[in-house]
């Protein structure tokens, strides 16, 4: 497979998880049943398991070391809030899941930022 169409492929596959993600804002929000927790909780490492392994192509194939390492680091942080927001989800704490959410949200709009193609000059 060419590896510009997988790239594109990964790119195009980060975005459409995170609209994804990023649309869970309200869901999270409010006091869920437990089977509804429980559904949260795993579609959350759901998707951090695909963006996962779609950054680590991302990151693997791109050829400038300095984006490389910023890429690298964003995702890092995004995966530190994942993991803290599922601890959160797991405790049902609405409010520190609010918290960890921003944060989460937060560091995923830098992560797509960041895997944009840079402009042309």
């Amino acid at each position: 497979m060419d590896q510009g169409v997988e790239l594109r492929g990964c790119v195009c596959r980060i975005k459409s998880s995170a609209l994804e993600l990023l649309s869970m804002e309200e869901d999270l929000a409010t006091d869920l049943g437990d089977d509804l927790w429980d559904l949260i909780r795993r579609d959350l490492q759901l998707k951090a398991t695909f963006l996962y392994i779609d950054l680590s192509r991302v990151i693997a194939r791109n050829e400038c070391e300095e984006r490389k390492e910023k890429i690298t680091l964003l995702a890092n942080d995004f995966f530190y809030f994942m993991d803290e927001l599922g601890d959160a989800v797991a405790n049902r704490s609405v409010s520190v899941v609010k918290v960890c959410y921003g944060n989460a949200a937060r560091a995923l709009r830098e992560v797509v930022a960041a895997i944009a193609p840079p402009a042309a000059t």
